[in-house]
């Protein structure tokens, strides 16, 4: 078998393990199955292979913790693993609500783990990372919707690796009262939450969320510490139009957000949402292209991007942007 024979079969079996959806997704077993379109040559990932890749997965089987490269079926996780990166998914890997484009296991989660915290924290120290992303299900089930257990992560990470810097990718807290403020006073130093499609399509691919309770918490992350840089993040192929990204992009800015990151929505399994189209890579160098325009201090747009893929690097970007941004504020002024 060659490389790209063995890409293609691994591909296959994560998003059409005819298993996944019984196990994974309880709500969606009587679904009527979807097509899966056949992916666009400038759609390839690598294998999960490589020394760094086996030592990743070592560490983060022993903290016994999740990561959402897994859960998710991201497709860059073997290039991240390899690199020693791997977004940490806390509070375990049951979800309580049914996105109709997400792999995350769904159903009801077990009761919080109290050393995660810790454990999260030694994993960082071990896998020597520079910057760390943390992300969660969603917890409906629980008061505060996790805001403290992911406080709780983010200070304990702190305490071990002081130089380390701390992207957290959250849920939406609906409902939650001011929950949210535990999480940004916890003052990571990039909070993301991805609106993850346009307004017209929540119903029908965010059913338990809501867009513009989203884009006001991303909103008050900028009114409570306007030190934190602010993230969020778009799939398209979903049946949205240009002028309704446009649109996303215009509230983005309105909620002062200073990285937009575009990717490629990748069906799961044949019970989630369809593909509606791929998107070519022209098109999402245009949508980079719009979004500097609109002020964006940093945006990562192509197929493959993730809200996670390259963060580091990412996070050095947005510095400097940031930087770069005050510097010409003063020489006006």
């Amino acid at each position: 078998m060659n490389a790209e024979a063995a890409i293609l079969l691994i591909m296959a079996t994560l998003i059409d393990n005819s298993k996944t959806p019984a196990h994974r997704h309880p709500e969606k077993r009587n679904r009527p199955d979807t097509p899966l379109q056949r992916k666009p040559e400038w759609i390839r990932v690598k294998a999960p292979v490589g020394k760094g890749y086996l030592e990743t997965r070592k560490i983060v089987k022993e903290k016994g913790l999740f990561t959402v490269c897994e859960e998710a079926a991201c497709p860059n996780m073997g290039e991240c693993w390899d690199k020693k990166h791997a977004t940490l998914m806390i509070m375990g890997d049951t979800c309580t609500r049914a996105c109709a484009f997400c792999n995350v296991r769904t159903g009801r989660p077990a009761p919080l783990d109290i050393d995660e915290p810790e454990n999260a924290a030694q994993a960082v120290v071990e896998m020597g990372l520079n910057h760390v992303v943390i992300t969660s299900v969603d917890r409906d089930d629980l008061e505060d919707g996790g805001a403290e257990h992911f406080a709780k992560t983010v200070s304990a990470i702190r305490a071990a690796a002081p130089e380390t810097s701390i992207e957290i990718l959250t849920p939406d807290f609906l409902r939650k009262g001011k929950s949210s403020e535990i999480v940004i006073d916890a003052r990571p130093d990039v909070f993301n939450h991805n609106l993850e499609t346009v307004p017209r399509l929540y119903l029908s691919i965010r059913p338990g969320a809501r867009y513009f309770h989203s884009l006001r918490l991303l909103q008050s992350v900028k009114e409570r510490d306007p030190t934190q840089f602010t993230k969020s993040g778009l799939m398209v192929g979903l049946g949205e139009t240009r002028e309704e990204v446009m649109q996303v992009m215009d509230d983005m800015r309105s909620a002062n957000v200073d990285f937009l990151t575009i990717g490629q929505y990748l069906q799961p399994t044949r019970k989630h949402a369809p593909v509606d189209r791929f998107v070519t890579p022209d098109e999402f160098k245009n949508y980079e292209t719009l979004a500097r325009a609109k002020g964006f201090l940093m945006v990562s747009s192509s197929p493959l991007t993730r809200s996670s893929h390259h963060a580091g690097e990412d996070f050095a970007q947005l510095q400097a942007a940031r930087a770069a941004q005050e510097n010409k504020t003063a020489g006006v002024l």
